[in-house]
C-alpha cells in the first residue's frame, strides 16, 4: 500500500515542530510526580498543539 504524505509534512517548520516536542516530552519526563497532572500536561499539549496548528 502507498504511503500518503502531505506538503505540510515537508515543511521545515514542521519538522522542527516535531522534534520540539520530542524534547518537550523528554524535558517534562524528569518533572516531579507531582506536577504530572499539572505543569507537564501543560507543556505537552502546548507543544503537540504547535505541530497540529501548522498542520491545519
Amino acid at each position: 500500500m502507498e504511503e500518503v504524505k502531505f506538503s505540510f509534512e515537508e515543511l521545515r517548520v514542521y519538522q522542527k515542530s516535531l522534534d520540539f516536542v520530542d524534547e518537550v516530552y523528554k524535558i517534562t519526563k524528569e518533572f516531579p510526580n507531582d506536577e504530572r497532572f499539572g505543569l507537564t500536561t501543560q507543556y505537552r499539549r502546548a507543544a503537540q498543539s504547535i505541530a497540529l496548528n501548522i498542520a491545519e
